[in-house]
């Protein structure tokens, strides 16, 4: 989703656009198809593979965790109308603190 965002909002030529959403588009069924010719050899109980599962699944949470905190957030207490008060700004920052807290609250009986 930001490599698409990234995409359309950069200012390339359209030759460099064009290979972007080309590769943009043969990333997943690229995986797919490999997941599907590993499957055979992969054993989940594996070390290695607990351990590339557990970096993975780290670094993907990393980036979710800084797209929401920089991209999104950012722009949002940084803006004119919150900066402005005080009242609103401990409302948005109570109200992220809880939406973190009940999104790890559901992270716990996933």
């Amino acid at each position: 989703m930001g490599l698409g965002g990234s995409i359309l909002q950069a200012e390339y030529t359209l030759i460099k656009r064009i290979v972007m959403v080309f590769f943009f588009s043969v990333t997943t069924p690229s995986g797919i198809a490999l997941g599907i010719a590993l499957s055979k050899a992969y054993k989940e109980n594996s070390p290695a593979a607990l351990i590339t599962v557990g970096l993975l699944n780290a670094s993907s949470a990393g980036l979710l965790i800084y797209m929401a905190l920089v991209d999104l957030l950012a722009a949002d207490f940084m803006g004119p109308k919150l900066q402005g008060s005080i009242k609103l700004q401990m409302k948005c920052y109570i109200a992220a603190f809880l939406g973190a807290g009940g999104m790890s609250l559901m992270a716990k009986w996933a």
